[in-house]
């Protein structure tokens, strides 16, 4: 049987690469970062503060463009015991640049993610979770990306069925290696999650749920070539699907850091837009 391989027209995402790849390619392409930090919601739900994590090693722009943002923000208010309560959330904004025909970059909050403090017993938690093995065919060829894994868990905390939401690779090829490259990435994450074992909510308001949805994006990237925090990471991104089992539009998995368990459903409720304008530069 022939062997497939991606060919030498799969190249590392740079801008030599982009200038270099398919016109239509380079217009899917964008810069991305990724930015963790916590923010204080009042009881009315307006924003009373704003931590972002290592912000000396953020670009100006993007934290002036978070801090601008963040006071316009209002938030559905936590409660306890049906009385709105002051609270704390974990955040990530996935910020995208886009190049404009002028030369100049729009930068804008692209998606964020908002989780309030619960305790272990009150979310899905990783139980026994070994990380799928990077593919031969991709390693080799240096194809880098990562893959949002929507999963389901049962009662049992075995995953009962999981998908593949979106793929966002991180080299340039022609339609036909770009799908490949996707592919075998996808097929590893598959293989891996389906053996994964969860720590099912035992308290709280989702106790009695019975199946539970959580997201888990899962990275492939080289240790040198893996982009510091802070420090803008090209990408081509993939289409989204969703199953019939999970929320319709609930959130967007880009906004979330790889490695970690993303219960569905759960967390601060953003109510206002992200931003009023987008930012050029």
């Amino acid at each position: 049987m022939k062997r497939w391989s991606l060919g030498l027209l799969v190249l590392l995402l740079s801008c030599a690469a982009l200038a270099a790849g398919p016109r239509g390619v380079r217009k899917q392409a964008e810069m991305s970062m990724l930015v963790t930090g916590s923010v204080e919601v009042a009881r009315d739900g307006s924003v009373a503060g704003l931590d972002l994590d290592q912000s000396e090693k953020l670009p100006e722009g993007v934290v002036r463009l978070i801090e601008g943002a963040a006071p316009h923000w209002r938030f559905e208010p936590a409660r306890r015991n049906g009385e709105p309560v002051s609270a704390t959330a974990r955040m990530s904004l996935n910020l995208v640049a886009r190049r404009l025909e002028d030369g100049n970059y729009e930068l804008g909050i692209h998606h964020a993610h908002f989780a309030d403090r619960n305790t272990p017993d009150e979310t899905v938690e990783g139980r026994d979770m070994k990380p799928p093995a990077y593919p031969l065919d991709a390693l080799h060829a240096g194809v880098t990306g990562t893959v949002y894994l929507l999963l389901r868990i049962g009662e049992q905390g075995t995953v009962e069925d999981v998908v593949p939401e979106q793929v966002n690779l991180r080299v340039v090829g022609n339609s036909h290696q770009m799908d490949r490259a996707r592919r075998l990435l996808v097929r590893a994450s598959l293989v891996a999650a389906r053996a994964w074992t969860f720590e099912v909510p035992t308290m709280g308001e989702h106790a009695d749920a019975g199946a539970w949805i959580v997201r888990m994006p899962v990275d492939y990237d080289f240790e040198d070539r893996r982009p510091g925090y802070g420090e803008w990471q090209a990408y081509i991104p993939g289409p989204r699907q969703q199953p019939d089992w999970a929320p319709e539009d609930d959130g967007a998995p880009d906004a979330l850091v790889a490695g970690r368990v993303h219960q569905v459903g759960i967390g601060m409720q953003l109510l206002t837009p992200l931003q009023q304008e987008q930012e050029r530069g």
